[in-house]
């Protein structure tokens, strides 16, 4: 037994001495050394004859007591023969785990394209659902009637294409005018069994609003800013008309549709209602300036695609030979009139395109002779920025050479040039002119013509820009609780201290006192203002401190307030009560709201039939009033991007840029739309813009 000879008075020491260091470094289990001793064993043996090796094998597979004490990994090493393998050179490794790693990437690859080709052919459909439908007799004939003895359309063709839509058809009438921010969020909201749903307008499509400046350069695809508004109608199992309304029938609850035919022609319906709620956006505040129909708008998909053709139309044209260069210089004056977010993102937007992509395909001296001026009437861009910002902004603009002309106010926009007047220095208005092959005019928003129509027949509408609602975002003028509006079409009506002068004069009636001589006490005070709490909550922020307020309009120290002092108060808190801004913010959150309160209001409906209650204050009576919490605001600059959060004002470069994307990227309206703005984004990393007009 010659390896046994060998190794056992190794182990017998080992075990004897429990534990020992091998060469200087750590001590060792004799189990390891005794492990290492096996090795060494074998290897000893393995260097021997080969007779040597072959009897020594068989002798310890002979040996049971030998087997009970080797470990597993010795066991393996004494059935094999073979030599130790010899280690490979670290290139060998990397090249062995490069082709692993590439053949992993290419068979997971190849994976995912046999899975999407897979998944697209499952998308044809060689054979179309086609059956018999039941349509109602009163969608296709309907009776006529209404003040203009117009078709009345109470049945739609689709009602009965589905059980879930023939249960809809007998639910409360909810119609929608309008598919911008306000109009979505509420269909988001809604609950799909509480109402027969029915929307209207002229766009099929919903419009990511804050991404249009990028779609006028080709930064985005216009696809990638909308979402077909039939996808999201469908959520709550409604009905799209693509169409505009025109009039309110208030007394029947009917509005009147205008639609275009097959041939082109319009035709005039209505659409009988129970709650209608009116988002119908605004139109660009032209201020009484004449020419603009030689300016460019951004307020839709179709003014995005305009502009992208009209800006490549002027380089394709600088670049004919018989283009002077007092023309060229022309056709490359870009002028922005209005420095709102809208104004500066599409001149940041511009410059990029002009500084990152002209020089690539046009000629160089181009880009030598490009102008871009931003006109401002007030004394900064971004006015309603912090000012920290807008200095900032001005800044990046001056470094781009980007020309901002602040108190500069358009008189007059010709064809070939803008006229305009600007203070100097002293004081001095001054009136210059500038050529210009291109205009962009934006600068606040109006009221459209429905809008305008609704304003002139409903009493206590006072605002020309906008419909005044209640803080329920009840339309002022209209029956109680039937019609509401939200976005940019409206605008909450600060009248707090004729509300609470009203309330407090009916009290005073009611208690047979004559109302201006009525005193309020601290604790009626306190009351007064809870009220106001909950029918304004914008005042929340102006009423932190009653005490002091009590003091100090409580003028003559009798420890009450008479009825002047008090108006007095409530005046000056109305005077701090700002408009809400014209953002797709504001408008989401009252489509939020709109939606939750409806919601409310179809639950409670059934109750209050039982109990026979038509009347009252059913609004505020299930939910809150409308509550504005502004988010903060950011704006694009080239490259460069600035956030205003509430106090937390910064801007940056690039990692700015991601974060603005990044905040956008998550407020899209669906997985689609996200897909296709990060695709976009990543090629115009690889291959550009695309300069091209369609």
């Amino acid at each position: 037994m010659l390896v046994q000879q060998l190794v056992r008075p190794l182990l017998r020491g080992i075990e004897h001495s429990g534990c020992h260091r091998l060469s200087g470094k750590h001590p060792v289990s004799p189990l390891l050394l005794r492990h290492k001793a096996n090795r060494t064993s074998w290897s000893i043996a393995a260097s021997s004859a080969s007779h040597s090796k072959t009897s020594a094998l068989r002798a310890l597979q002979r040996d049971k007591r030998w087997q009970q004490h080797n470990i597993g990994f010795f066991q393996a090493r004494v059935l094999s023969t073979k030599p130790l393998p010899t280690p490979k050179s670290r290139l060998g490794r990397f090249l062995y785990r490069g082709f692993a790693y590439l053949g992993f990437f290419v068979l997971s690859c190849g994976t995912v394209v046999a899975a999407l080709f897979i998944y697209d052919a499952t998308t044809y459909k060689a054979d179309g659902q086609v059956g018999d439908i039941p349509v109602s007799e009163l969608a296709l004939n309907p009776r006529r009637g209404g003040p203009k003895n117009l078709p009345i359309a109470e049945h739609f063709v689709d009602d009965d294409d589905t059980p879930d839509k023939r249960d809809q058809k007998h639910k409360p009438k909810l119609v929608i005018l309008g598919t911008g921010w306000g109009s979505v969020a509420l269909l988001k909201q809604l609950n799909p069994d509480d109402y027969h749903v029915t929307v209207v307008s002229p766009s099929n499509h919903f419009l990511f609003t804050p991404m249009l400046p990028s779609a006028t350069v080709g930064t985005l695809e216009l696809r990638s800013l909308v979402e077909p508004v039939r996808r999201i109608v469908a959520r709550v199992k409604g009905h799209f008309f693509k169409g505009e309304a025109k009039d309110v029938d208030f007394s029947n609850r009917l509005v009147e549709i205008a639609a275009k035919d097959a041939n082109g022609e319009e035709q005039h319906f209505y659409l009988p209602y129970d709650k209608l709620v009116i988002g119908v956006g605004s139109t660009t505040n032209p201020h009484g300036v004449s020419g603009l129909e030689h300016c460019h708008f951004l307020k839709d998909i179709n003014d995005a695609r305009l502009i992208r053709n009209s800006v490549i139309r002027n380089l394709e044209a600088s670049c004919l030979p018989t283009t002077s260069d007092e023309e060229r210089r022309r056709l490359l004056s870009f002028v922005v009139s209005g420095g709102g977010p809208t104004g500066v993102e599409f001149a940041a937007e511009l410059f990029d395109m002009l500084n990152e992509d002209l020089c690539k395909d046009f000629p160089r001296i181009l880009r030598n002779e490009i102008s871009v001026h931003v006109i401002q009437s007030r004394g900064h861009i971004l006015n309603t920025y912090d000012e920290a910002l807008s200095r900032y902004a001005e800044a990046r603009f001056a470094h781009d050479q980007v020309d901002v002309l602040t108190n500069s106010r358009v008189k007059e926009v010709q064809k070939d040039k803008i006229i305009f007047t600007q203070k100097d220095d002293q004081g001095n208005v001054v009136t210059k002119e500038l050529p210009m092959g291109f205009c962009l005019w934006s600068t606040g928003v109006s009221q459209n013509e429905f809008c305008q129509h609704l304003a002139k027949v409903l009493e206590g509408q006072n605002n020309r820009h906008a419909l005044e609602t209640d803080t329920h975002l009840r339309v002022i003028g209209t029956p109680l609780g039937d019609i509401y509006a939200i976005g940019d079409c409206s605008t909450v009506q600060n009248n707090v201290s004729d509300n609470i002068m009203n309330f407090l004069r009916s009290i005073a009636h009611e208690k047979g006192q004559n109302p201006e001589q009525l005193k309020l006490t601290y604790s009626m005070w306190r009351e007064v203002a809870k009220r106001v709490k909950q029918r304004f909550p914008q005042a929340t922020d102006h009423l932190k401190r009653l005490d002091r307020l009590f003091e100090q309009y409580d003028k003559d120290r009798s420890g009450t307030l008479d009825f002047g002092e008090l108006h007095e108060l409530l005046r000056q808190i109305d005077s701090k009560l700002t408009s809400l801004p014209a953002t797709a913010q504001r408008a989401n959150q009252q489509g939020e709201y709109l939606g939750r309160k409806l919601t409310r209001l179809a639950r409670a409906s059934e109750g209050m039939q039982k109990n026979e209650i038509f009347d009252g204050d059913t609004d505020q009576a299930v939910y809150k009033a409308f509550e504005y919490k502004h988010l903060g605001s950011l704006a694009y600059i080239g490259n460069a991007a600035i956030f205003d959060f509430n106090g937390l004002n910064f801007g940056g470069g690039l990692l700015a840029v991601y974060l603005w994307r990044s905040v956008y990227f998550a407020q899209s309206v669906s997985f689609r739309t996200r897909a296709l703005l990060a695709m976009d984004w990543t090629k115009r990393a690889l291959f550009g813009r695309d300069l091209m007009n369609f």
